[in-house]
Parts: structure tokens; sequence; C-alpha cells
């Protein structure tokens, strides 16, 4: 393999490993005793999103986007989600029921997706119907979860520190009020999450109607 055909790859590697190690600060700051830390978190969240959204727009100009970085990309941004939620509810920020939806909804559409390289496809790309792909993969979904998931993750982290910063302070309410928008946002984005991951699960059996052959077909060639 030539080092031009190998460029890609090494790349979309070094993509994910870069969204990797920085999803993991903001959740360790989490942990911090200083509710300062805690509330500047919510910024450190911001400035990450916004970097992995200018690296994406930098590697499609690359054209360093395909198959692996289609699957890396989901896999990271899989791992940095759920671990993001769980952290959260083990602070007793939200209800656990946000991370066990998010893990099991997770791990039925990846199975899914797992099966989209034996017809060629991305993982957006296998969704067969209009508006499976409207749900899926269209721009408006995709950055309206996205922009539900910071708004989240972000308020959430205020709340974590202001409500200690603000204890026993006439700013106290303002405190346990931005908790609960941020609940309410956690519990949004979770739906959107579910609506999302509905249209992959119901074509799921005519995809996957004739995946025997398919593989046979392929090893057979």
């Amino acid at each position: 393999m030539s080092t031009k055909e190998a460029s890609p790859s090494t790349a979309v590697q070094r993509r994910g490993q870069r969204r990797w190690i920085g999803g993991l600060y903001p959740r360790m700051l989490l942990y911090v005793g200083s509710p300062a830390v805690q509330v500047a978190t919510a910024g450190l969240v911001v400035l990450l999103i916004f970097m992995d959204t200018l690296d994406g727009l930098v590697a499609r100009h690359r054209q360093e986007v395909g198959m692996l970085g289609s699957k890396l990309d989901i896999a990271v941004d899989r791992i940095v989600e759920q671990v993001m939620w769980v952290v959260y509810a083990h602070l007793n920020l939200i209800s656990v029921a946000i991370p066990i939806i998010v893990i099991i909804r997770g791990g039925l559409v990846d199975m899914v997706r797992s099966f989209s390289l034996i017809w060629g496809e991305t993982s957006f790309g296998m969704m067969q119907t209009k508006w499976g792909r409207r749900l899926v993969a269209s721009n408006f979904m995709r950055t309206l979860y996205g922009a539900a998931k910071v708004v989240a993750f972000c308020t959430l982290a205020l709340a974590l520190g202001l409500r200690e910063l603000w204890a026993g302070t006439p700013r106290e309410d303002w405190a346990q009020a931005l908790w609960i928008f941020a609940v309410i946002c956690s519990w949004v984005a979770t739906v959107i999450c579910l609506v999302r991951g509905v249209p992959v699960l119901l074509e799921a059996p005519s995809l996957l109607r004739d995946l025997d052959n398919k593989v046979e077909e392929q090893t057979t060639q």
C-alpha cells in the first residue's frame, strides 16, 4: 500500500484518538471538588465540540472521510456520549434511566449498522426509506440532536458547580432552576436519540433478511 493510500486512514485514526482523549478531560474535571472548575467545564465542553466540528469539516475538505471514518466517528461519538450520561447519573444530576435508554438504543442500532459494510454502505447511507434518511441522516436531525446534547451537557455541568457555589446565597434558587432546565434538556435529547434510532430498527428486518446469502456471496467471490 502506498503512502498516499495510507494517509487518509492514518489521519482518520488520529482524529479518533484526539476526540477520545479530548473527551476524557471534561469528565475528569466534573469530579474535581472545586465548584469553579466544574462551572468552567461547561465552557470546555462547548470548546471541544466546536473543535470536533471544525475537525470534521477539515476532514471532508481533505477527503479523509469514508467507510473507516464513518465507523470510527460513530464509535467515538457513542463512547463519549454514553460515558457523559453515566457520569451525570453517577453525580445524581439525572435519572439513571437516561444512560440505560441511551446504552440499549446504541447497542441495538450499532448492531444493525455493523452489517452496513456487507452492502458497501456507510452507517447513514444504509437507510432505505426517505423518512428514515430524514430522521437518521439529515443534517437537520443530526444538528438538532447534537445541539440538544450540547445544551444538556453544558447546563448539567453548570448546575453541578453553581448549586454548590451558590449554596446558602440568594442565588441558590437560580442554580436549582438551572438544574431543572438541564434535566428537561437531557430528556429532550434522550427522546431525539430514540426517534433517530427507531427507523434503523424498523428497517432492520428487510436489511438483514438476506444477510446470510449476502455473506456467502462475498466469501465465494
